[in-house]
């Protein structure tokens, strides 16, 4: 693998928010969810759960409850209002007031053609869906009730706050059935997006259920509780019954789906869990096992190679660190002495209430910029021993509205923003803290946003990804397109171009690797050696994406890259492992001779030694720089969960 000295980095404060609410899309299956801070997320369930697109929050925006109308998503807060979102541009399309107080709950009719919302004054309110917007239509009786769900057989769930499941008959208004599940709240119910149990009316989308002889219920001690229709013997009738119980979550379950195949779960804890049903499943396989999705699919940490500086992205504000330093030497595994500490630089918070959506930090440490929906901003940074001096870059190009995506060419000379309809600005920058000219490339396909961009070291180069699976390299010294990579069916997780070959080495969420020669507009020999021979099974069977490729520039045969759990160094020099190979075998090799070692050696060499990884890069003075957070120092920040009963206490 190589020896290299270690940057530990655990001072990113990364917090993540609560789960809020849910809506899954059993067309498109796409899963939506909203957090505390206003944002909303949505994960793609056909391409292994893969976090393909993001919409930043805003200070006043508290969305309550999630609903999809065909391929169209709807929100409804505590701030009264109804929002749809362009999910093309990823920022709410329109809102409307509903004029009803807070709204709980809102969900549509299985045609599609309305939307009821539930108020916190009682009223229920009744929106025609038409092409471009909503119509306000009337308003039905006031109604007290607790978290409800209505069957297409008129049977009606509901969960309270005495900790109660209960079933009954909606043709004759009687109690059918009483569980009695926690002595807490009943937080949620299948197919509903809850919220607290003391008000609020709740309905149930029957189009978002494929088997309506099942309903989960999540509840305030972190629980999942399924109950299905069934006949406890053969001599008895159907009847509701409790049958699995879930501990995934250590707090409050606020949000719930029941799809096919899988429970999925969220709340205060923060994680999704999808939680497969074991029995929709012939065989056990990489698909039935549970799942745990805690970071995001999206880097929120930028390098500057050159300088030695990090930058950490949160919703409100960038942090720039300065790495500390050490001339301390010592055996693998030894922690050498800091000559200097870290050093937070610079603290810079946005403007307005929109949240940042994405931030860059040039090589050399010069430039930041970060954009949010409703602007972008570029800063000229000046280090001048300890001090530090920021100015902000004025006028800016008027079609620079808002960015998805923004990155520094090496030598700090452009600036490249991701914009609207999947097209990329390119801004020429000057030392004197302006921009000299601007040039777009539209995009030739997809109008999806784009979520990945990387460029070359010589400054040729630059390839763009969006979230339909379409890889762009554009010529930046011609200002043209040079060619479309042939899609492939999964979305690009990562990519890098190699710094002497020009290279493009792309992973995708099913964790396939591919490398594509961008001047020939083919893929390499390599590349085609691999997906021949086929990768490893350990290596197809790891459950969080590859979110970073960096290079080794002192050896160009090695390709670095990293998920969450571990860092790989791919050595292109060393042979494939087939499947009978040992795929860990680090420790195996330590104890061979050298004689015996090339016979075991292969391509893929893992490090696990750190956990919970947000970035993995290389420093060009061969320094690995690793930035971890762990779970546990995110848990501690979590509120105290409800007070449970342990043993002999």
């Amino acid at each position: 693998m190589g020896e290299f000295k270690v940057h530990r980095v655990r001072f990113f404060d990364y917090m993540p928010t609560a789960i809020r609410a849910m809506a899954f899309n059993a067309h498109t299956e796409r899963l939506a969810l909203a957090r505390m801070d206003g944002s909303v997320e949505i994960f793609n369930f056909t391409d292994h759960y893969f976090q393909e697109k993001v919409i930043p929050g805003k200070d006043s925006r508290s969305i309550e409850s999630l609903c999809w109308v065909g391929g169209r998503l709807f929100s409804a807060g505590l701030n009264g209002e109804i929002a749809e979102y362009d999910l093309e541009n990823l920022r709410p399309k329109y809102s409307m007031e509903a004029y009803g107080g807070p709204i709980w709950t809102i969900i549509s009719n299985t045609q599609g053609t309305q939307l009821a919302i539930g108020c916190e004054d009682g009223t229920v309110k009744l929106f025609e869906v038409l092409e471009e917007h909503i119509q306000f239509e009337r308003n039905l009786d006031r109604q007290k009730v607790w978290s409800v769900a209505f069957l297409s057989d008129h049977t009606v769930v509901s969960g309270d706050s005495a900790g109660k499941v209960q079933v009954w008959d909606g043709h004759t208004g009687t109690l059918v059935k009483t569980h009695l599940v926690t002595k807490w709240d009943v937080l949620a119910l299948s197919g509903i997006e809850q919220v607290d149990m003391s008000e609020g009316m709740y309905f149930f989308d029957t189009t978002t259920v494929y088997d309506e002889s099942s309903v989960v219920a999540g509840t305030s001690e972190g629980t999942v509780i399924q109950f299905q229709f069934i006949a406890p013997t053969l001599q008895q009738d159907k009847e509701w019954v409790r049958t699995r119980t879930f501990k995934n979550h250590t707090h409050d379950v606020r949000a719930l789906a029941e799809i096919e195949t899988a429970i999925v779960s969220g709340g205060m804890d923060t994680h999704l869990v999808v939680r497969p049903l074991l029995e929709k499943f012939d065989e056990m396989s990489h698909a039935s096992g549970l799942r745990k999705i805690h970071f995001p699919h999206r880097n929120l940490v930028s390098c500057a190679k050159k300088a030695g500086l990090l930058l950490f992205q949160f919703p409100g504000q960038l942090e720039l660190w300065r790495l500390g330093d050490s001339d301390g030497h010592g055996k693998p595994g030894d922690r050498l002495p800091l000559k200097r500490k870290p050093e937070k630089l610079l603290l810079l918070k946005r403007k307005g209430e929109d949240h940042i959506c994405c931030s860059a930090l040039s090589s050399c440490g010069g430039w930041l910029a970060y954009s949010t929906v409703s602007c972008v901003r570029i800063y000229r940074l000046q280090t001048d021993n300890n001090n530090i001096s920021i100015t902000k870059v004025s006028k800016l190009p008027k079609v620079l509205r808002s960015a998805h995506q923004l990155c520094f060419s090496l030598d700090s000379s452009k600036m490249f923003a991701a914009s609207s309809q999947s097209s990329v600005l390119v801004i020429a920058l000057t030392q004197s803290e302006s921009w000299s000219h601007s040039v777009t490339f539209p995009s030739p396909g997809s109008r999806q946003p784009i979520h990945l961009m990387t460029t070359s070291v010589d400054g040729k180069w630059l390839a763009a990804a969006n979230s339909d699976c379409e890889i762009h390299v554009y010529n930046l010294q011609k200002l043209k397109l040079h060619c479309i990579v042939p899609v492939y069916g999964s979305c690009p997780s990562a990519m890098g171009i190699h710094p002497t070959t020009n290279n493009l080495t792309m992973v995708h969420a099913d964790q396939q690797l591919f490398e594509y020669s961008i001047v020939e507009k083919q893929y390499t020999d390599w590349s085609r050696k691999l997906q021949k021979q086929g990768l490893h099974n350990v290596w197809l069977d790891r459950d969080t994406p590859v979110t970073h490729v960096t290079f080794n520039q002192k050896n160009p045969n090695q390709v670095v890259l990293h998920d969450m759990h571990m860092f790989c160094i791919i050595d292109q020099s060393l042979p494939l492992p087939d499947q009978k190979t040992q795929f860990y075998n680090q420790i195996t090799l330590r104890s061979l001779s050298e004689q015996e070692r090339p016979s075991h050696l292969h391509a893929f060499k893992i490090c696990k030694t750190f956990q919970d990884l947000l970035c993995v890069s290389l420093l060009d003075d061969q320094s690995l720089v690793v930035v971890e957070r762990p779970l546990l120092a995110i848990t501690s920040q979590l509120p105290a969960p409800v007070r449970q009963k342990k043993f002999a206490t």
